[in-house]
């Protein structure tokens, strides 16, 4: 049999063509799975923007210069020489931008599983980590669309919320977030305003995404990036969702030493990426830090476990499920191309943000 998948060159993400990859025989001990879905979302232009520095292209091998974008989805055994992995039981989890994946299940358990296959082993646990769908607390059969739109994204707000609280958000009386209708921001202000009541949430976006943001509820106040200035002077952490280096510099210079932490996460902002995902060197107030989510989860899960930390995960995600009810379209598409055509329009900016879009290849 053959699979496709969609190949981006690496260094022109608006360079992305549909291959057809013939497939072997299944090693001992794997398992082969089709894809059944996953969204495409800003947090996969992320993974391409840093897909060198942070070894996101590692995760599922290609020809020399081209990358496979992960995804997060659900897919189906259809193959199995793994006995503890029945052919028919489904999974979450990472997932290339194609049609099938060959894996090597380790640390089984009912949850779920790793991926032990050799050339994933260097990369952060949390993403060669599946999840047995029958087992999952987080699962909710009617709901499998928006958890792989807002799913990933949500985590990493999750783990942003509960590493600020464990810091006391640094003295801070609010929180700033770039691309507020990005839904890593709203992942984030969700579990802030359940976990997090006193510290007033605040919202930048673009002018035209203002009412989208506010319809939401899941902000206090929300301000356009030109009307930066107005925000109250008050300690203040950033977290910068844009990885947009001018935006970055306008916050360090209006709130100065009101701002008591600056938090780099992601780069939604393709065209601004370069300096505002490292360098900030010379700005007022407390140097710019990136934020890691894989590293710090690691961390969550060795404090609470694996099963204490799930719940702990599964219930601010089903809150913010119910806090979310209605505010994005969801939008199938079928067929590998238009995961291809998605992302390009994606990496051009041109989708919009109350539109979440799935794709079944």
């Amino acid at each position: 049999m053959t699979l496709s998948q969609v190949h981006v060159r690496k260094n022109a993400l608006t360079d992305a063509e549909l291959v057809e990859v013939p497939t072997g025989e299944l090693a001992e001990g794997a398992v082969r799975l089709r894809i059944e879905s996953f969204s495409v979302t800003a947090n996969n232009i992320t993974y391409a923007v840093v897909g060198d520095g942070f070894r996101y292209w590692d995760f599922f091998p290609a020809p020399e210069g081209f990358g496979i974008v992960p995804m997060w989805g659900h897919a189906q055994v259809i193959e199995s020489k793994c006995p503890e992995i029945a052919v028919g039981e489904r999974v979450y989890g990472y997932l290339p931008m194609a049609t099938h994946l060959d894996v090597v299940p380790g640390k089984i358990n009912p949850g779920g599983f790793s991926d032990m296959i050799e050339y994933r082993q260097p990369m952060s646990p949390v993403y060669n980590s599946y999840t047995r769908l029958a087992a999952d607390p987080e699962h909710d059969p009617a709901r499998e669309k928006e958890r792989m739109i807002y799913g990933p994204l949500f985590k990493t707000g999750f783990i942003i919320d509960y590493f600020m609280r464990s810091e006391g958000w640094f003295g801070a009386k609010q929180v700033v977030l770039t691309s507020a209708s990005s839904k890593t921001a709203m992942g984030l202000a969700s579990c802030a305003k359940q976990a997090s009541p006193g510290i007033k949430r605040i919202g930048l976006t673009s002018s035209g995404n203002v009412e989208f943001v506010r319809s939401t509820g899941l902000y206090d106040e929300v301000v356009a990036y030109d009307d930066l200035g107005t925000i109250a002077q008050e300690p203040t952490v950033s977290v910068d969702f844009a990885g947009n280096a001018k935006l970055l510099a306008s916050i360090h210079q209006h709130f100065g030493e009101a701002l008591k932490y600056s938090c780099l996460v992601g780069a939604t902002h393709i065209e601004e990426r370069g300096a505002g995902m490292g360098g900030a060197a010379g700005l007022p107030g407390p140097k710019p830090t990136l934020f890691f989510a894989p590293d710090h989860f690691v961390s969550f899960f060795k404090e609470h476990g694996p099963v204490e930390g799930g719940k702990l995960a599964a219930a601010a995600w089903h809150g913010f499920l119910n806090s979310v009810e209605g505010a994005v379209e969801i939008v199938t598409h079928k067929g590998l191309d238009a995961a291809r055509t998605t992302f390009l329009e994606m990496v051009g900016g041109s989708v919009d943000p109350a539109k979440g879009i799935v794709i079944e290849p």
